[in-house]
């Protein structure tokens, strides 16, 4: 895993404005999975137009930034497709064929592209370039989806949605080294890493809020009630909060990740259903997915006025916004290192 420069802030490489030399050319753009019509909208997020619009196959879920910064990803499950986008022209390239990729990550040496097969109950070691499958991990849940990395990379944590459980796997041997059952009725969602490495924070849905839990020994420190629905978490750009899209009940819960608790609330005027998304390169913008609203939103991270509200497909899911700063991408809407 290349090197942590601050121990205290993993994410010391995700602050506002350092974008690598990569991604530095690239256009700012929202990309818009519509899990419904089956399509991928491209947005101007300066206009709030649509200047691209594309069909891709069977239910794409997530746009994935590449470990190299280079290519999107769109994870088409039922289609059982990953889709090259090129983010320097916003055009989609030859669809690759890849079983259930429901969601993409990439392990933190950049060696393994790691496909969560949900409904195939496994996770897939794959070529990061090729997407060839090497290996695959059988899972003991269901509906395994969201993951983060440890400070050094040597385990991930990963929800599994439909029967409340949380693994645990190691990176290098590819094997479950355990498994926690929440609560005997939550929904797990997204996951998400302290900045000092020593908590791991985990959206859920059905229990209107976030659950603490200490990676190393793999137990439940806490729990932080945020709102109805608590599916997205983000990190603000100076590493000091947390942002939980609350899906249930149309909010955003900003978590102080210094005191551990909620510090305040947006209210999505006249409502909505904010799911999946990511930061602004100044982090003064939060872009989400309404899930079941057919729209994007865009909310200042200032005040939590809605700034626009953007009709797309049907069924909008895992929005990624491209180029974010970092050195790497750990994959999923963007997980940045």
């Amino acid at each position: 895993m290349p090197s942590v420069d601050d121990p205290t802030n993993v994410y010391s490489h995700d602050a506002a404005g350092l974008l690598s030399p990569v991604v530095a050319q690239m256009p700012n753009r929202i990309y818009v999975p519509n899990s419904v019509s089956n399509t991928v909208d491209v947005i101007d997020p300066a206009t709030g137009a649509i200047v691209n619009h594309f069909a891709v196959p069977a239910q794409p879920q997530h746009v994935v930034p590449s470990y190299d910064l280079k290519t999107l990803w769109v994870n088409s499950d039922v289609g059982n497709a990953l889709v090259p986008i090129d983010p320097m022209t916003g055009q989609p390239g030859k669809p690759v064929a890849v079983a259930d990729p429901y969601n993409l990550y990439f392990t933190p040496d950049g060696q393994y592209a790691i496909v969560m097969a949900e409904r195939m109950h496994r996770i897939d070691w794959l070529n990061p370039q090729t997407m060839a499958q090497i290996s695959s991990t059988a899972v003991p849940c269901k509906g395994v989806n969201h993951a983060d990395f440890s400070l050094n990379g040597r385990y991930f944590i990963v929800s599994c949605e439909f029967d409340g459980k949380v693994l645990k796997l190691d990176t290098m041997t590819h094997q479950v080294v355990g498994q926690m059952q929440l609560t005997p009725n939550a929904m797990p969602q997204d996951v998400k890493m302290s900045p000092d490495g020593k908590v791991f924070y985990i959206a859920d849905m059905q229990s209107n809020g976030v659950w603490e839990i200490d990676g190393d020994t793999f137990t439940k420190i806490g729990f932080i009630p945020t709102g109805k629905g608590a599916h997205g978490l983000y990190v603000s750009r100076d590493a000091k909060v947390m942002y939980v899209t609350n899906r249930g009940e149309g909010s955003i819960g900003l978590i102080d990740l210094a005191t551990r608790t909620v510090m305040k609330t947006f209210k999505i005027a006249g409502g909505g259903s904010p799911d999946m998304g990511g930061l602004s390169v100044d982090g003064t913008q939060l872009w989400v997915s309404g899930r079941y609203s057919g729209v994007v939103y865009e909310i200042s991270t200032i005040d939590g006025h809605l700034i626009k509200k953007i009709r797309v497909g049907s069924g909008p899911h895992g929005l990624c916004v491209y180029p974010q700063p970092g050195r790497y991408s750990l994959g999923h809407t963007g997980v940045f290192r």
